[in-house]
Parts: C-alpha cells; sequence; structure tokens
C-alpha cells in the first residue's frame, strides 16, 4: 500500500461510512413513501468513489451516473441538500428539478449525475478538452457502469479522447449487471479494461471493494493525465447490494449471490486494515458512526423541513437570461458596404467571433483537409490552429457531447453537424443533455453550444441528407433556432448566436451554400438580434410567413402578383426560436390573411405552430382560414422530378393565395 498520511485514511473512512448511511436512509425514507419516483442506490460500491476521488484537487471535475449518490458525496456535495433534492424540494441542489439522479453542483466540479447511460463519457471528454485547451492541469474522472461500455458513446467518447490525449480517466463501475443483464452475457470477455488496447490507452482491472487498490490505480491514471500523457480506463468490479432501483424485486439474481458479495464489504474490509495498521481504534470507529449518523438525521430533517418550490418555478431555468439584444448594424449602414455569398458571411462571423473571445473554439469533421465539406471555415485552422480548429474523428455524439462538457467548464463551443439529418446520431446529446441540463440543475449551468448545420432538399442527396427538421427541433425544449435566408443575415444572427449564452442551433439551407447569392453587408462590426422578424417587402392584402430558403421564393411570388394587384407582404422569422409573434400578428392585423410557407412535411411542421399561434392570439384579425405551403408527408425523395415536386415552390404558394380569396 502506498504511504498515505493518518488523517487521509481516517477521512477517506468517513466518507464510505457517509455514502453508506446516506444510502441505507434513502432506501429507508423511499420505503415510507417520502420520495417521490425512485432511487438508484450505491450500497456496496463505496469503495469506488471514495478510492477515486481521494486523487482529485478541489478544482477537478467528474461526471457520474444514474447511480451518482456515492460519486457526488465523495466529491464533497452536503448530504442536506443531496437529501433535499431527493425529497423534491426547493433547498436541494437543484431546487428540486433534478431528484435522484441528475444532483450537481459546478461550484464542487460535479458536472452532473445523468440518467442516460453512458451520457457523462463525451461530456467529461469535452470538459478534458476544455482544461487541456485552457491549461490549467485539471483533471476529469468519469464514472460509468458496465452497461456503458456497450453503448456507441463509450466508443466515441473514448476514442475521441484517446487522439486528442485529453486528461481524463474513464472508471467502468462493474456491479456485474446492467438493470438485470449479467455482464457475462452482455460481453464476451473477463475483463472490461482489456477494451482499452483498441483505443492504444492503459487499461487496468482491480478488485473495487479493495479502496487501495482503487485509489493506487486511479491516482496513477490521474498523475498520467496531468502529465499530458492522455486517457486511462481503470475497470473496478464490485457489487451492488440493492437492486437497479429501489423496488426492484431482482428476479434476475439470487439471494445467496448477494450474501457473498456482503462477505467483501469494502467498508468493514478497509475498517480492519486501518484497526490493524493502528490507524483506527474502535472507538474511533464508533466515534465516527455516531457523527455520520446525526448528520444523516439533520439531512432527513432538513429535507422533511423545507418546503417545496412554488408552482411557478416550472417556468424558470430553461434559458439563461441575456441581456436584451439590440441590433448594431444601423449605424454601419451609412458606411463602406461590399457583397458577399453565403459562405463568406459564415466564414467572417466565426473568424472575427473567434478573434474577440478566446473562448471560442470548433470541433468537427473535415475541418484541417476542406475547412468542413462547404469549405465555410476554410483558412481559420491555419489561423487558430488545432488548439482551436479541433478535427475530430466521424463521431457526432462525440462533436456534440464534447462541446457540452467544454461549455459547461467555460469554453464557447461551435459543434459542427453537417447535416440536419445527422442530429438523429447525436439524438441523446441533443435531447437529453445539451437541452436538459440548465434546468434538471436548477438553473446553475450555462451552455453556450452552436450546433452549425445544413439543411433543406434540391441538390439530390435524399432522404438521409435532406431534412429541415424546424418543427421537431422547435419541440426540444431549451433550444434556439436560428435559419437566416440571405447572407446579410447570415453573418449578423451567427455572430449574435456564438455569443448567446444558450444551446442555439444555426442551420443555413445547402442551396444557399452552393449558390451565388450575395447581399450586401457593412464593412463594421454588426450583428442582428435573436428573437427579432425581418419585413422583408410591405403589403396589404396577404402576409407570407416563409422560411429559410422559402423566403426568396415568397419574395418572387409577391413581384409576380404585384402586376395582378395583388399586394404581399412578406415575413421572414429569421429565428423559430426565439419566434417574433408580434411582428407576424401585426402584419396579420393589417392584412387578414395568413400563408405560411415553410419546406417540411406539413404534419408536425413549424407551419404548423406559427398556424397554431396566430388562430390563438390573433383570430378575430382573421378574413380567411390560415394556409401551410409545405412539402407532403414523405421522405425527401432523390430523382430530380420527384424531388422538385417535393418541394414547395412559388406555383404552390400562388395556389394557396388565390384560394384564400
Amino acid at each position: 500500500m502506498v504511504a498515505i498520511e493518518k488523517k487521509k485514511l481516517v477521512d477517506m473512512y468517513r466518507t464510505m461510512v457517509r455514502i453508506r448511511a446516506f444510502e441505507e436512509r434513502v432506501n429507508r425514507e423511499f420505503t415510507l413513501g417520502n420520495i417521490p419516483g425512485n432511487a438508484h442506490l450505491y450500497t456496496g460500491e463505496e469503495a469506488v468513489a471514495t478510492g477515486a476521488c481521494a486523487n482529485l484537487r478541489p478544482d477537478d471535475y467528474i461526471t457520474s451516473t444514474h447511480r451518482g449518490h456515492g460519486h457526488v458525496i465523495a466529491k464533497g456535495a452536503r448530504t442536506d441538500r443531496m437529501m433535499a433534492e431527493i425529497f423534491g424540494k426547493k433547498t436541494g441542489y437543484c431546487k428540486g428539478k433534478g431528484g435522484s439522479m441528475h444532483i450537481a453542483d459546478t461550484d464542487l466540479g460535479i458536472l452532473g449525475a445523468n440518467g442516460i447511460v453512458g451520457a457523462g463519457i463525451t461530456i467529461a471528454g469535452g470538459a478534458a478538452l476544455s482544461t487541456q485547451k485552457r491549461r490549467t492541469g485539471q483533471v476529469v474522472i468519469c464514472f460509468l457502469g458496465d452497461g456503458a461500455t456497450n453503448t456507441s458513446r463509450f466508443h466515441e467518447g473514448i476514442n475521441l479522447a484517446a487522439c486528442l490525449k485529453l486528461p481524463v480517466v474513464y472508471i467502468i463501475e462493474n456491479n456485474a449487471y446492467a438493470i438485470s443483464t449479467r455482464i457475462s452475457y452482455a460481453c464476451t470477455i473477463a475483463n472490461i479494461g482489456d477494451r482499452a488496447v483498441g483505443y492504444g490507452i492503459p487499461g487496468v482491472t482491480v478488485d473495487g471493494n479493495d479502496i487501495m487498490a482503487v485509489f493506487e490505480a486511479v491516482g496513477e491514471a490521474v498523475a498520467r493525465a496531468r502529465k499530458g500523457e492522455g486517457p486511462t480506463l481503470v475497470e473496478c468490479k464490485t457489487y451492488r447490494w440493492h437492486g437497479h432501483h429501489t423496488g426492484d424485486p431482482q428476479p434476475y439474481r439470487t439471494k445467496d449471490e448477494v450474501e457473498e458479495w456482503k462477505k467483501r464489504d469494502p467498508i468493514l474490509r478497509f475498517k480492519d486494515k486501518l484497526v490493524a495498521m493502528g490507524v483506527l481504534s474502535e472507538s474511533v470507529v464508533g466515534k465516527i458512526d455516531r457523527e455520520v449518523s446525526g448528520e444523516i438525521e439533520k439531512a432527513v430533517a432538513f429535507a422533511h423541513e423545507s418546503a417545496f418550490p412554488a408552482r411557478e418555478e416550472t417556468l424558470v431555468d430553461v434559458y439563461t437570461v441575456q441581456p436584451p439584444a439590440k441590433e448594431t448594424d444601423t449605424a454601419c449602414l451609412s458606411g463602406e458596404m461590399r457583397e458577399v455569398t453565403f459562405l463568406q458571411a459564415i466564414n467572417e462571423a466565426v473568424d472575427e467571433e473567434m478573434k474577440r473571445d478566446p473562448g471560442v473554439l470548433i470541433l468537427g469533421e473535415d475541418l484541417r483537409a476542406f475547412g468542413a465539406p462547404h469549405g465555410e471555415f476554410q483558412g481559420l485552422f491555419e489561423k487558430y490552429g488545432v488548439d482551436r480548429v479541433i478535427d475530430t474523428p466521424i463521431s457526432e455524439t462525440a462533436i456534440l457531447g464534447g462541446a457540452i462538457g467544454a461549455a459547461a467548464t467555460g469554453m464557447r463551443p461551435i459543434a459542427n453537424i453537417m447535416y440536419a439529418s445527422f442530429l438523429g446520431v447525436c439524438g441523446d446529446e441533443l435531447l437529453n443533455q445539451l437541452t436538459q441540463m440548465r434546468y434538471m440543475f436548477g438553473g446553475k449551468l450555462k451552455l453556450p453550444v452552436t450546433i452549425i448545420s445544413y439543411s433543406g432538399a434540391g441538390v439530390s442527396h435524399g432522404a438521409q441528407h435532406a431534412k429541415t427538421l424546424y418543427g421537431w427541433l422547435m419541440a426540444i425544449t431549451g433550444l434556439k433556432i436560428v435559419v437566416p435566408s440571405t447572407p446579410y443575415d447570415a453573418k449578423g444572427l451567427l455572430k449574435s448566436v456564438i455569443r448567446e449564452d444558450n444551446p442555439t442551433i444555426f442551420l443555413s439551407h445547402e442551396l444557399m451554400l452552393g449558390w451565388k447569392m450575395k447581399s450586401k453587408i457593412p464593412d463594421g462590426e454588426y450583428t442582428v438580434p435573436l428573437g427579432k422578424a425581418d419585413v422583408k417587402r410591405e403589403g396589404n392584402d396577404v402576409t407570407v410567413v416563409a422560411v429559410g430558403l422559402m423566403v426568396s421564393r415568397a419574395l418572387s411570388v409577391a413581384e409576380r402578383l404585384k402586376e395582378k394587384g395583388i399586394s404581399i407582404e412578406v415575413i421572414d422569422p429569421r429565428t423559430l426560436v426565439p419566434l417574433d409573434k408580434q411582428a407576424i400578428i401585426e402584419s396579420v392585423k393589417k392584412t387578414g390573411r395568413l400563408v405560411i410557407m415553410d419546406e417540411e412535411p406539413i404534419t408536425g411542421s413549424a407551419a404548423g405552430e406559427i398556424a397554431a399561434i396566430v388562430a390563438y392570439e390573433a383570430f378575430d384579425y382573421l378574413d380567411a382560414p390560415i394556409r401551410r405551403v409545405c412539402a407532403p408527408d414523405t421522405p425527401v425523395p432523390f430523382s430530380p422530378p420527384l424531388e422538385r415536386f417535393w418541394i414547395p415552390d412559388e406555383e404552390d404558394l400562388i395556389k394557396a393565395i388565390a384560394e384564400m380569396k
């Protein structure tokens, strides 16, 4: 055993006892009906969390799992605020919004327990990327269960960390079961730690019920990470005494098996060792037990006495509150103007923001060779280097997960996901992590992540590269959505997006990227605020709200119908979330008619949401039913004639307007 001062050994023992006492009391309170939902107890695994976290500095980070109580206690979390959170009280770490599976405290470097299996793997990599780029010497420990090693993000996350030599230690808590599935069924090798060889990193398997074995193995891995030598995989073989969750009937294992593992109780083993060494005496053991018992009693009393959050608290913490944005282009418009393409606008926006803020970095594929597939980041790798423009493997999950971890630890990342269709590949990172973490953690976290992606049909890429997904994305609470229709808007909006403290997706229609469409922009600094629609053309007879590429088609129709005496007002929302509802309603009040043109299948579209808003808030001003000009409810076809039929065009819009008479 390595030499450790007596006080540290006693503190480690006390931490194990605290975890055990906390978990057993949670189990009791659940049985009494005091805890909503359920909890995933850590009893029996105390040596892993304690031995691992004993190697960390206060400013180091951890990511945790659904069975995370032991991890966060070992990292320094208070048991009273944890108990209150599990009770759903407003004094809890996350104000009652996270519960047992989502306890977090960024002040302690706890980046969140997580209800999604393996989700912390890529987030930990992103946090480690942040510490690497900031050169702080901090390391990240990522706790994961044996079940997580069979997920795609295990491969993507560890592979990226290995390629970039990130300072992260992955600790597999192999407790023999993933819910009810025995590891021997789900994995064909005896030691999961052996999988490390596939990534060219060290891997070690230790007795997870021997705290000193854990402490020494993780200590070596942490030291290696701090020296810049990259990640390590540490498998700790242990066992959970309770079922997968409180109330689990456990038909998948026998009582004899559980009792055999209880004979290897990590706390008793460590106590006996410390007593034999003269570090502990039975009287000191008794004193620690009493002190911890008193602490847990106070924690339970605190939870019982704390109030539930007010109902109105439901509505806060979705977004970081931003100072009111102002359009800064007005002063520039009287100066020198020049024409740029869509691609130039994007490139300039990112370049200027990287120059302005050293925390801005890009993660994505093909950045070094091509500046991304369309070349929107061309020249930025040469200008800002490998520390700021990070070329990744083909790993959407790792890219977006890494961006989340980097943003949570102080960076302002841009995640290039290429096609919007590929967002499904990293669906968990988008749906359950990026857009939910701030809320689940009680508003403690800022996640200034910019996703840049291509969308839209028209270039015969087929169904898997051509989705717009506006309606689907609008349904993801916590995400802001930007859809520019001109190079001028693209640059001004993208600069605002990168400065935004909330997760935001910037969607460029692929046809616009390939076109030589140009617009004039100021030579000077300018931004376009989110949530402010633009009246692209004023009119009196019909309001047409058009999204993205459809704006240019609506403008063309407006010019054609002008000759027939029909005056069309074209509204470009520019951002779907936040949506400038007032601009649309004011236009409808003037014209009395509304058509929404949106390139996506009509069911579940952004057009449907806009129509619902106007029907509810401006119904009395409508002189005709609202019309939606959208694609049919099919995937995007490949053949050019089929694709042309599928995409809403000018004739579709003219027909819709004619039918409103």
